[in-house]
């Protein structure tokens, strides 16, 4: 099951890295010599006269009944920024980005190969993550790449999808995107405080990590293979942790600031949080990417444990020694509390 799963993750990330190649090129190439007048400028201009339309260009404020921030402004001309960091900028890198996140795990894969387990599997297994544990990774999962591709529907949908669908077909999902996205957001920040409570712990650093990162976690160049020690938690995957609470925390919060603009924001407040919104979300899908390539492809025997809960007793001592360790010493507590509770109850028994 598990090669099977590998072998079409594999198929789907050389699609989306083919995707993704011609849309960071068709985005690069979008031409900008959109600056002439519009229809809709030119029948203003013709309905209210060419000073009027002058003066809203300009971000001169009229007079409204509204008491709401701005409304008196029809267009805000410093939003031109945020439009051109928006679209010529933060756009095209990000489709680099992505691309070469992709990029750099199929090479890594190619050229590297993955890490594989030193010995036999002995098919003794141990408990490494509770139900809790693993509905929730799997939750966040789920919440966060459905997000995160509704998220990059409303960002680059235009380019790769727009031009080649009825007009009516994108109207719908990009509605279906936009929608998905504001109501589904809330609970991506649900579940990111359910996991800092339930596995801070575990991602404390400690002087141990010092030479898990020197070593690079014994997956590439000359330590490749030698597994350096590492507590429940190895130091990728403490960084992991800590990269997601803390971009996922502004890419929340952000977005909660787009999702209510019913207090008091004004568009330079709302562009500002969606620039950093971008941004954050960013960092997350390409962080994410190598975890999902860890997970799939990099690492013999990732996966098993978050769909079983339990791992082998050979991958548990060569990936996380110091973990394993603790296991062993509270089994074998365990094992003689029960012995000695069984030897005093047969003595009771005899006399």
């Amino acid at each position: 099951m598990f090669k099977c799963i590998k072998r079409t993750s594999l198929v789907m990330l050389s699609i989306v890295t083919a995707l993704l190649l011609s849309l960071s090129f068709n985005v690069l190439a979008n031409d900008s010599n959109n600056t002439g007048s519009s229809v809709a400028e030119r029948e203003i201009t013709q309905l209210a006269g060419a000073d009027f339309w002058r003066q809203v260009r300009a971000g001169e404020e009229g007079y409204t009944t509204s008491q709401s921030p701005e409304h008196g402004v029809l267009i805000s001309t410093p939003g031109q920024t945020w439009y051109i960091l928006k679209e010529k900028w933060m756009s095209p890198a990000g489709a680099i980005a992505i691309f070469g996140s992709i990029s750099v795990v199929i090479l890594a894969y190619i050229i590297v190969g993955p890490v594989m387990l030193s010995k036999p599997r002995t098919g003794r297994k141990i408990k490494r993550w509770t139900r809790l544990d693993r509905a929730l990774h799997w939750s966040m999962a789920f919440t966060f790449l459905t997000l995160a591709f509704s998220g990059l529907m409303l960002v680059y949908g235009k380019h790769f999808l727009k031009p080649y669908v009825p007009t009516e077909l994108w109207g719908f999902v990009i509605m279906l995107a936009k929608q998905y996205h504001n109501y589904l957001g809330p609970l991506f920040g649900v579940l990111l405080v359910l996991i800092l409570f339930k596995w801070w712990r575990k991602s404390i650093f400690s002087q141990v990590d010092i030479t898990w990162f020197m070593k690079l976690g014994g997956m590439v160049g000359k330590h490749k293979g030698s597994h350096p020690s590492a507590e429940f938690s190895n130091a990728g995957e403490k960084a992991l942790f800590w990269l997601l609470i803390f971009a996922g925390s502004i890419a929340a919060f952000s977005g909660l600031v787009l999702d209510f603009p019913i207090f008091g924001q004004t568009r330079r407040d709302m562009e500002l949080s969606n620039l950093v919104h971008m941004v954050s979300a960013l960092i997350l899908i390409c962080g994410f990417v190598f975890h999902i390539y860890i997970g799939l492809f990099g690492m013999e025997g990732a996966l098993e444990g978050m769909v079983t809960g339990e791992v082998d007793e050979t991958w548990a001592k060569e990936h996380h020694d110091i973990w394993y360790e603790e296991v062993m010493s509270e089994n074998k507590k365990e094992s003689s509390v029960e012995g000695q509770v069984k030897q005093e109850a047969k003595h009771e028994q005899t006399t």
